[in-house]
């Protein structure tokens, strides 16, 4: 692995003073990862995001900004951090795009966020 040459500017003290440039060799970093493990919070966040496009793209039925305004709400980082407050907002969400005559591909995209988070909380508790 070669460990490249930085070059960083100097602030002097002295505001009257010019910028210096330095060269520092052999400053190591830390590099970004070039893969990352699936895990199902990935997939859970994968449909959430899939559900959300589909209610975006259909908007007109009846409730559609709502149901965006609780598919936000369920995507906050307060629900993920207690993800046991997911279910009751799907209920809801589910409840408003079938009063709501929303497209099937909203109810398919809904159906497939449920099954996701049942087997996330399923794992949860094992």
């Amino acid at each position: 692995m070669r460990i490249p040459t930085y070059w960083i500017y100097e602030i002097p003290t002295n505001t009257c003073s010019a910028h210096k440039l330095k060269r520092i060799e052999n400053m190591p970093f830390t590099e970004e990862p070039t893969g990352y493990a699936k895990t199902i919070l990935s997939d859970l966040q994968g449909a959430w995001i899939l559900l959300r496009e589909s209610v975006a793209e259909a908007a007109g039925f009846e409730g559609w900004d709502r149901a965006l305004f609780h598919i936000d709400e369920a995507m906050s980082w307060e629900v993920v951090r207690n993800l046991r407050l997911m279910p009751p907002l799907l209920l809801i969400i589910r409840n408003i795009c079938s009063q709501g005559n929303a497209p099937q591909e909203v109810l398919e995209n809904i159906q497939w966020v449920d099954d996701i988070l049942k087997k996330v909380l399923s794992e949860m508790h094992s």
